[in-house]
Order: structure tokens, then C-alpha cells, then sequence
């Protein structure tokens, strides 16, 4: 015990918590996708049932699209990206309350899902810059 109190520690680093390639934006936009699909079949459907199920399934899907988001928010992006893009903060809150019951989880506005698409286009588009990096 005493000699591994008094070996050498090796500081390491690293972009991410687990090797680079498991974090995409791609996860939360695929579910917005589904969210503006089922909006629009529930627009072009009079049965209560399927509404019933439509509007379950696309709120299990809004709060998939903030897991993925907070996943990239909280793991992958790091102090020194939010310095070189002060906008993600903004970006990511916005995206979530987009997720969320003012949102696509909470209504059936087809331009809150596009919305909600733009925001994470964006989020993509910064991601991506940091990868090259």
C-alpha cells in the first residue's frame, strides 16, 4: 500500500471522457426528425387513439433529443471550446427548452421541430469545427 501511495503519477489529458468517436449530434437530430414526423401524422390524423400513441412516442423522443444534447453539453464539450465559441452556452439552452414542454414535447408546432432542427444544425456545425481541430 505504501509503495503505491509513493509511486509517480502520470498526468494525462484527454478532449473527451472516452475515446473520441462516441459523441455525435447526429443521435439528438435523428429524434427531431421522428418529433416533426409524428407532427405532422398527427395534423393528418382524426383517430384519438393514434393521436394518443403519436403523442407519447413524440415526447419520449423530446426528451431523448435533451439527453443527447446534455450528453454533448456536459461530456464532450470542454472549457476551451465554450471559450472559443461563447455561443454554445445560449445555444445548448435553447435547444433543450426547444426539447422541452415550450417545445416540441409540450405541443404540436411543426415550426418548433424545425426550429428545434436549426438549433441543432448548429450545435452540429460547431462540433464538427472542434473535431478538426
Amino acid at each position: 500500500m505504501i509503495r503505491r501511495l509513493l509511486a509517480r503519477t502520470v498526468e494525462v489529458s484527454a478532449h473527451c471522457d472516452l475515446p473520441c468517436g462516441v459523441y455525435d449530434p447526429a443521435q439528438a437530430r435523428i429524434e427531431a426528425e421522428s418529433i416533426k414526423a409524428i407532427i405532422a401524422k398527427v395534423a393528418d390524423n382524426d383517430d384519438p387513439d393514434f393521436r394518443t400513441r403519436a403523442v407519447l412516442i413524440k415526447e419520449q423522443r423530446s426528451e431523448l433529443v435533451k439527453h443527447h444534447l446534455w450528453v454533448l453539453w456536459t461530456d464532450y464539450f470542454k472549457p476551451a471550446h465554450f471559450e472559443k465559441y461563447p455561443q454554445l452556452h445560449p445555444l445548448f439552452n435553447e435547444a433543450t427548452k426547444l426539447a422541452g414542454a415550450g417545445g416540441t414535447k409540450g405541443g404540436l408546432d411543426a415550426a418548433k421541430a424545425d426550429e428545434l432542427l436549426a438549433k441543432i444544425d448548429e450545435i452540429a456545425t460547431i462540433f464538427w469545427e472542434t473535431k478538426q481541430a
